[in-house]
């Protein structure tokens, strides 16, 4: 059974890290808005193909170690401050490969546009994402999530708002780039920094090339999980830059940062859901992982069904506020937020599969995204046959993704809960009633007219905000889920294996 120590580390990690989503939220704003304003879609387009390709390099270089650094301390005899400098050994020498092969071929990150002031240099920065999410990784084992709340949900994206801004005045071409890099920079100290302070300088430690060979082979699932994890949710924008100008891009990337954060929601609660499954899963506790994973997918799905109809329903004024050339993507922002929900439940169920059938979550990983690519190609070519215009065409890139991440919820909570023997669907039906609910409220406010289109925003939001929580609230949250506003369920009543009516 869940014991109520479990439940309180899912709740109390889960509040800090919305605190931190919301930081985030508020700090991201800003940089989307100066972005669109200052640079225009077309630079925006081109940063955005470059990051992509980058942040793909940076991933692969933490070779799965953001996941499997908590199992690999679970379970070691040597001294953990070894095994996190092993992990930062190997990550910095897979980033200083993955920075070289970028360095000497830029065409991978700008494969329709010139190579020009430093766009070349762009890749030096991979090491110090690397460091940075291995640092966190090694802090969360140890429930440490304010350190990830600080880099990523304050220093990081605050800091890119604001060189953006001042970038801005002194070059165009290589402002984004440059604040871009900057971010990356503040995230690695505010990672390390508590990362030192936590762990220290590893005394007696060297770097044995047969241990650090192992661990690379053993977290080589991981790594692959990870890159196709993440490969889903921006091979899109890679597609496009292939079939579009940087301008379509541009626009489209716009759409996806703000259909993102609702993505941020789950990747924070990783730092803490990772420890306590492997936990459970060392005491062979599989009933208790199915009550964690639905928990927390249930938090995720329900705060994520509220941002999708916040951004979707009035999506035009959602775009518009980025600036009035970004208006042309709206229909991709309802896909991609649509996507986001429905990615919910695989999202979390991966979290358990990862150490529990890793290399059969890898198979279904690489089927749906070779599904996701050849229907985004399928889609574009076909609307571009029929003279279809072209940001639909470009929407049907983001419908592509919306179908690959629902099917891939499906599949892996599936098998989830055959490992398991026990449910794992977050779904309830209140959730669909306060999605319907939400739309009415919400399509009203779209009714009025284009000069209070201001209104929408002013009190639409506030509006659909207020009568999807107060459904939920009223007839899905029980004592359990309202741990997570702060209060501890009793004993008994935390350990329900879920509360209110599910969809099975």
């Amino acid at each position: 059974m869940t014991q109520p120590k479990d439940i309180d580390a899912l709740a109390k990690g889960g509040r800090t890290n919305i605190a931190g989503f919301i930081l985030r939220l508020a700090a991201r704003i800003p940089f989307l808005f100066i972005a669109g304003r200052y640079y225009g879609p077309d630079l925006v387009g081109r940063f955005a193909i470059a990051v992509v390709v980058v942040e793909l390099a940076a991933l692969l270089a933490t070779l799965g170690m953001k996941r499997g650094l908590a199992q690999a301390l679970s379970g070691a005899e040597r001294p953990h401050v070894h095994i996190v400098w092993d992990a930062m050994a190997l990550a910095l020498v897979a980033s200083l490969i993955a920075s070289a092969v970028l360095c000497l071929f830029p065409q991978i990150m700008y494969p329709n546009t010139p190579i020009t002031g430093l766009d070349r240099w762009l890749p030096l920065i991979v090491v110090a994402i690397a460091w940075s999410d291995v640092s966190l990784a090694a802090l969360a084992y140890r429930l440490n999530v304010k350190a990830a709340v600080t880099a990523r949900a304050v220093v990081e994206p605050w800091t890119i708002s604001i060189a953006a801004y001042v970038f801005s005045f002194f070059t165009i071409r290589d402002g984004l780039v440059l604040s871009y890099v900057a971010s990356m920079t503040a995230a690695l100290i505010a990672s390390i920094v508590p990362f030192l302070r936590s762990y220290g300088l590893p005394s007696g430690w060297s770097p044995q090339l047969r241990v650090l060979t192992r661990m690379a082979r053993a977290n080589a699932p991981l790594a692959g999980a990870d890159a196709l994890e993440w490969g889903s949710r921006n091979v899109d924008r890679f597609i496009l830059g292939l079939l579009f100008t940087p301008g379509i891009v541009g626009i489209y990337y716009m759409a996806q940062q703000v259909s993102s954060l609702p993505q941020k929601l789950k990747t924070s609660f990783d730092p803490v859901l990772g420890p306590v499954i492997t936990r459970a899963l060392a005491e062979n506790d599989r009933a208790a992982v199915a009550r964690q994973v639905r928990q927390v997918a249930f938090w995720i799905i329900a705060a994520q069904g509220l941002l999708a109809l916040m951004g979707s329903i009035p999506g035009k004024a959602v775009m518009g506020v980025v600036g009035p050339q970004f208006v042309a993507g709206t229909a991709a922002l309802a896909f991609l937020l649509a996507g986001e929900v429905l990615a919910s439940t695989g999202a979390v169920c991966e979290s358990a599969l990862v150490y529990t059938a890793r290399h059969r979550n890898l198979l279904i990983s690489i089927a749906m995204l070779a599904f996701q690519i050849g229907l985004s190609f399928a889609l574009v070519l076909g609307m571009r046959a029929l003279g279809w215009p072209v940001m639909a065409q470009a929407a049907g890139v983001a419908v592509a993704l919306a179908a690959s991440l629902g099917l891939t919820s499906i599949i892996k909570a599936r098998l989830l809960r055959h490992i398991l023997s026990a449910p794992v669907s977050p779904l309830r039906w209140p959730l669909l009633w306060a999605a319907l609910a939400a739309l009415a409220v919400g399509g009203g406010f779209t009714l009025l007219p284009h000069r209070l289109e201001w209104a929408e925003l002013l009190f639409g939001e506030p509006a659909i905000a207020a009568t999807y929580l107060y459904i939920l609230w009223r007839w899905a949250f029980g004592p359990a889920d309202r741990a997570l506003f702060g209060q501890m369920p009793k004993t008994e009543e935390a350990t329900l294996p879920n509360v209110g009516a599910q969809i099975r």
